[in-house]
């Protein structure tokens, strides 16, 4: 798995993610894979956690859909999800994804449900649960630090205690 954390604060969307890729639960394959993506003219920000060609499965779905409306973020992730529930093949689909862009932070859930957080903080696979608490903790307590570097620390964090989280993070924001 890995930990994948985006963080409305400030104005900013930011997600965060680390690189690591296990091969079952004894195998580290890779450490630097990247997670986090732009898509749509670099309109909008990707991470997924998850099987890999899974999420890039529904990274390519994702795609498609904003081509067919114009970039419409939250239209597109519910006419995914839609598609997702009907198909059997992609029932079958083991990966999560969290999107956003300048107005929307949504997360793609496995079941094939589009939800936006209530809090400002979505983060999701293995060491989710861990980076949001530390996330919504730096919220709620630190005026210094922007969106970005929250959705980095919160994964670091994470990293130090899910074994299937490292620290090579990659980042972006809107």
């Amino acid at each position: 798995m890995t930990t994948i954390c985006a963080v409305r604060h400030k104005g900013k969307i930011a997600i965060a993610g680390d690189g690591q890729v296990t091969l079952g639960e004894k195998v580290i394959a890779k450490s630097t894979a990247k997670k986090v993506r732009r898509i749509y003219h670099n309109q909008v920000v990707v991470g997924f956690a998850g099987g890999v060609a899974d999420a890039v499965s529904l990274q390519d779905m994702l795609e498609g859909k904003l081509e067919t409306y114009s970039g419409d973020l939250r239209r597109s992730t519910v006419e995914m999800a839609q598609g997702w529930r009907k198909d059997p093949t992609l029932a079958k689909l083991q990966a999560m994804m969290i999107a956003f862009n300048d107005k929307d932070l949504l997360l793609i859930s496995g079941n094939g449900e589009v939800l936006e957080p209530d809090e400002d903080v979505v983060a999701i696979g293995s060491g989710g649960n861990y980076a949001q608490a530390a996330a919504l903790a730096m919220i709620r307590h630190s005026s210094d630090m922007d969106a970005c570097d929250i959705a980095k620390e919160a994964v670091l964090i994470a990293a130090g205690i899910d074994v299937f989280t490292d620290d090579k993070i990659t980042s972006d924001e809107i």
